[in-house]
């Protein structure tokens, strides 16, 4: 197995993620098998418990890992399918190791950093790299490993030394580190500075690791004098610093990458020029260059209650970037805090209140994304009402179902404080209700995770259309709450239509509103499995929707010509 390493330096936030990706696109252009793996310092064992305010959203696989979100940058840029493993985080290391000192597996030695920690973080990486993600036989050509923080951090200590170890063991034809840094330009000179790399540079090799390429991150171009005073004062030579300046969409770096010959320099450094082909980025480039030349857009309402950090919402943006281009249209997100729609907020901030209704009407098509806890739920609800009623396209993702049929209950069945038993426990008319399997005193993985099967009741539905007629998809889930079975019959009997659930015929998992030009909720969370070129069938069904096109989209589809 060779190893691509990736760690960054100065600031954190630079895209490292993007960066991996990146590189792990132009390498399975040249014809190889990638995986990769993510390491997170924190001591949390996943990332299901934290907020999305401080770490950006909970990417789900799978196989019901909760994980980092540039996991998600992994699996659209490679379109690969990774596994729980492939998130490697300080307290899944130091959990596992104090398990087996409870066992007795360290036959009374004193457990320590070094060798114990060091030697799982090994383990650990040296066992998941060769598990097949592409859904080919055997392990791949090339594992990406991208280290989380900065280098210097204290909780990084562990995981660097066992990467330097990991480096003397494989040998220099299996190991290229590239340390991603920032190149700022400070002042009314605007000279860009290398002395941050410099420093961050030292302080890796002080620690035993030399990097082999420096990726530069910077808002210009990298100057040629600049190139070589990192060169010189960074121990890389000059064609392995790579410059990765500020382009229109993240699809460009991959080609970035290309034209300054990473993939070149990387296949030498890891002994595979001769296996490997010249790269193939057609698709890249034509991707890039389409989302370049869009001139039109569509606006759509993001109602959400984590608008604060767009992070929260990636992979929705994302699925959302996908549908758009796919009908040549740019995205236009007007981000709409929940809250702001409330009746309280037209008292307390009038002006707030009044601006995102304002934004609300001028959007072409609503989405209510997945979300935990009760606030901003009353926005929530007259954001579904204003869609329903006025006969604006509308999806609600998870939670965003959740409060399409609570609005329903109350308004059209005339339940006035039905609700959902997360929000209230005593509402006399529990139309959500929690989960049998879930766990109420623990947070961390007790939830519906991961790929389940949902199974569609008719075929004459838009749903079951947008994805191609199938009889059931495979989509991701992360929630504890649910429709009650026991309303169910009274709601279709009134209009709203559940056209998808799960094998048990009890889990509501799709429901659409028939005499609407498209109102559908989906309990699952169909963004995590939207690729670049195969947008996401909800997502795309709410553009078409929303620019007029839905219509004559399935019926082309029906008649075979897509």
């Amino acid at each position: 197995m060779k190893y691509v390493v990736v760690t960054g330096g100065v600031v954190s936030g630079l895209g490292k993620g993007v960066t991996a990706s990146s590189i792990g696109v132009v390498l399975k252009a040249c014809g190889l098998r990638v995986t990769s793996i993510k390491i997170d310092p924190y001591l949390n064992t996943d990332a299901g418990t934290m907020s999305p305010f401080e770490h950006g959203e909970v990417f789900v696989l799978d196989d019901g890992g909760e994980v980092d979100l540039d996991l998600g940058n992994y699996e659209r840029f490679l379109d690969v399918r990774l596994t729980r493993d492939n998130n490697i985080t300080t307290g899944k290391i130091y959990q596992s190791v104090l398990d087996k000192e409870r066992r007795g597996d360290y036959l009374g030695k004193t457990v320590q950093v070094v060798p114990h920690i060091t030697d799982a973080i090994k383990n650990w990486i040296e066992s998941v790299s060769v598990i097949p993600v592409d859904g080919k036989e055997g392990p791949a050509d090339v594992c990406v490993i991208e280290l989380g923080g900065t280098v210097g951090d204290i909780e990084s200590m562990p995981f660097i030394e066992a990467l330097r170890q990991l480096y003397f063991s494989l040998g220099q034809d299996n190991f290229c580190l590239i340390h991603v840094s920032l190149i700022p330009v400070l002042g009314v000179v605007g000279e860009q500075k290398t002395k941050p790399t410099q420093h961050s540079v030292r302080e890796l090799r002080a620690l035993g690791l030399t990097p082999h390429f420096l990726a530069c991150r910077s808002a210009e171009p990298l100057l040629e004098g600049t190139k070589q005073k990192l060169s010189q004062f960074c121990h890389v030579s000059i064609g392995n610093i790579l410059n990765i300046h500020d382009v229109p969409n993240i699809w460009h770096i991959p080609l970035l990458l290309q034209n300054q010959n990473a993939h070149d320099a990387i296949l030498k450094q890891l002994d595979l020029i001769n296996v490997a082909t010249p790269p193939n980025l057609q698709e890249w480039n034509n991707r890039a260059q389409k989302f370049d030349d869009l001139k039109d857009s569509v606006r759509i309402a993001m109602v959400g209650k984590y608008v604060g950090l767009t992070d929260s919402y990636l992979s929705v943006v994302k699925a959302l970037l996908h549908a758009c281009i796919s009908c040549s249209l740019k995205p236009a997100v007007d981000w709409i805090a929940a809250s702001d729609l409330e009746d309280d907020s037209a008292k307390l901030t009038p002006e707030l209140h009044a601006a995102a209704w304002k934004t609300l009407k001028s959007a072409a098509c609503v989405l209510v994304p997945g979300g935990f806890g009760d606030r901003g739920v009353k926005g929530m609800i007259l954001a579904a009402n204003y869609a329903r009623v006025n006969k604006v396209p509308y999806l609600g993702i998870c939670l965003g179902m959740q409060i399409s049929v609570i609005e329903f209950a109350r308004s059209v069945l005339g339940l006035k404080r039905a609700n959902s038993s997360e929000f209230d426990a005593q509402t006399p008319d529990p139309v959500i209700i929690f989960m049998p399997e879930g766990s109420r005193t623990h947070m961390g993985s007790t939830m519906r995770l991961g790929a389940r099967r949902t199974l569609f009741q008719t075929s004459d539905c838009i749903t079951a259309k947008l994805y191609h007629n199938q009889k059931f998809v495979d989509e991701r889930h992360r929630h504890r709450y649910e429709v009650n079975p026991e309303v169910v019959g009274m709601l279709e009997e009134a209009g709203l239509k559940f056209v998808g659930k799960d094998e048990s015929g009890q889990r509501m998992e799709i429901v659409e509103l028939p005499d609407h030009p498209f109102y559908v909720g989906v309990q699952f969370h169909p963004e995590f499995k939207s690729r670049p070129g195969k947008p996401s069938a909800p997502f795309l069904g709410l553009i078409l929707a929303a620019t007029g096109q839905l219509g004559a989209y399935l019926s082309e589809q029906q008649n075979g010509s897509l």
